[in-house]
């Protein structure tokens, strides 16, 4: 019966962000053309570099559109998980929905982790754009490993979702100033592996993107798409975004929960 209710409770949150989102179509349309002329951006670009950087590109396949097209493709999982939870908060907070919300039978981590289902919905269908458009301009993922790439997928939403929540619960306490957001999309396309390769920064930098969550997960689908690693292969990316995942998202869930019991002593879940 739980499971049923909790169906239908994930089917309601879906649904109201498909209308929400249907509700405005050029804005809809419109990111997808900019899409497409953001990814030939950079198949030209990697026409222009050609070879010029193919010692640092030779683990990931060779081909630097193939290595920028998913580290672009899959940075927006990073993007979605800093914005979508926290803009769920202020957007229930400024409706005045919120407080109606916590108050109901359902757990303050399934609100949270519900309120967020159709973002992610979302940016697997541009995800998917992007692989589409990639194949179609010449992108070989012909020996793609989908099972392993599907493990970093869930690792890596799993584990973003956790740094989600707790810039969602700065954002419930404080209302704005977010410090995980800021340095998180400040500093993960320098330091995550998204545009170029960590080889080719110096070793005390790169010791910085080996603690980031985001520079295993996009490795890792770049080993799996483009080069069909095993499982067994892709274990330096998937133990430790399994190890960021165990150690953050209880953690989030419980920060969260404090953040609400502490804006609800003082009557803090309408003011925005």
């Amino acid at each position: 019966m739980e499971q049923i209710l909790l169906f239908e409770k994930a089917r309601w949150f879906i649904k109201r962000g498909y209308l929400l989102q249907m509700s405005y179509k050029f804005d809809f349309f419109l990111r997808l053309f900019f899409m497409f002329f953001n990814i030939l951006t950079y198949y030209f670009i990697a026409k222009m570099i050609g070879d010029a950087g193919s010692q640092y590109l030779q683990s990931y396949g060779g081909d630097y559109f193939s290595f920028v097209l998913i580290g672009m493709a899959f940075s927006g999982y990073l993007q979605i998980s800093l914005r979508s939870f926290s803009e769920s908060v202020r957007d229930e907070q400024m409706m005045g929905t919120l407080e109606a919300m916590l108050v109901t039978p359902t757990s303050t981590s399934t609100i949270i982790a519900l309120s967020s289902l159709w973002s992610f919905i979302f940016a697997s269908f541009r995800v998917l754009v992007y692989l589409l458009i990639g194949v179609f301009l010449g992108v070989n993922m012909t020996n793609a490993n989908i099972a392993g790439a599907l493990v970093i997928l869930v690792l890596t939403i799993m584990c973003f979702s956790g740094i989600g929540i707790l810039s969602a619960s700065f954002i419930m306490v404080f209302k704005r100033g977010d410090p995980i957001n800021m340095l998180l999309m400040g500093t993960s396309e320098l330091f995550g592996g998204v545009l170029f390769p960590i080889e080719v920064l110096p070793a005390w930098l790169q010791s910085i993107s080996h603690l980031l969550p985001m520079t295993y997960a996009v490795n890792g689908m770049r080993h799996a798409l483009l080069q069909g690693y095993s499982l067994q292969e892709l274990a330096p990316e998937i133990l430790p975004l399994a190890l960021f995942s165990l150690i953050l998202l209880p953690i989030s869930l419980v920060v969260f929960d404090r953040a609400v019991m502490r804006v609800k002593a003082y009557g803090g879940l309408v003011q925005y």
